[in-house]
């Protein structure tokens, strides 16, 4: 389990500008709905987006904390 504080300076350590929006999908706290809103995807298409937001995650994806991830990761011009 991890808390949506903990996920979102997990994230802040890479995007320190990043709106972090989490959403427990299912009442266990490990299958996450985030949305993600930072200047520092912009020029990056999709793929690159997601891969900066899973290493950011690295470390509670591979322990176990985090099961299943649902991103939405946008710039504020696409809000």
């Amino acid at each position: 389990m991890i808390t949506p504080d903990v996920l979102t300076d997990y994230i802040r350590k890479s995007l320190p500008d990043a709106e972090v929006t989490v959403t427990d999908r299912t009442g266990t706290m490990n299958h996450l709905k985030v949305e993600i809103v930072s200047e520092g995807f912009r020029g990056k298409n999709l793929l690159d987006r997601h891969r900066m937001v899973y290493q950011a995650l690295d470390v509670p994806m591979k322990d176990g904390r985090i099961h299943a991830l649902e991103l939405t990761a946008r710039t504020r011009d696409e809000v």
